[in-house]
C-alpha cells in the first residue's frame, strides 16, 4: 500500500508541505492540502466531517488533550470517571503519533522549486 498518495485525487503527495492528515471515526487518512478543503466542501454532515491531526490545530489538540490527561490521572477529580475520562483524551494524541509514524516521517520536509502537477 503506497501511503503517500492522496485520498481524494490519487495523486503522489511529494513532501510535508503539502500533506494533511485528517482522521475520521477511527481512520487517519492523507490529503493534499488543496484536495482537504474539497472535502471539507463536500461533507455534508457533522458525523462524515473529517478533522485535520497535522498542522496547528492538531497541535493545539495534542497539548490540550495531554494536559487533560495528566491532570485526570494524576488527581482524584471526579474518581474513576475522571481517570477514564483521562484515557479517552489519550486518543487524539495516539491519532497524531499514527499519522506522524505512518505517513508524515516518510516525506521530505520541503522540496524547493517542486515541478507541477
Amino acid at each position: 500500500m503506497d501511503t503517500n498518495r492522496c485520498r481524494y485525487c490519487y495523486k503522489e503527495i511529494r513532501d510535508r508541505d503539502e500533506l494533511v492528515t485528517a482522521s475520521n471515526w477511527f481512520r487517519v487518512r492523507p490529503f493534499h492540502y488543496r484536495c482537504f478543503e474539497l472535502v471539507e466542501q463536500d461533507t455534508k454532515t457533522i458525523a462524515g466531517a473529517w478533522n485535520p491531526v497535522n498542522g496547528r490545530t492538531g497541535l493545539v489538540t495534542v497539548v490540550l488533550m495531554l494536559l487533560l490527561f495528566l491532570v485526570m490521572i494524576t488527581t482524584n477529580i471526579l474518581g474513576g470517571i475522571g481517570d477514564l475520562l483521562g484515557f479517552l483524551a489519550l486518543y487524539p494524541v495516539l491519532l497524531r503519533v499514527f499519522s506522524y509514524l505512518v505517513y508524515e516521517i516518510r516525506l521530505p520536509k520541503y522540496i524547493e522549486n517542486k515541478p507541477r502537477q
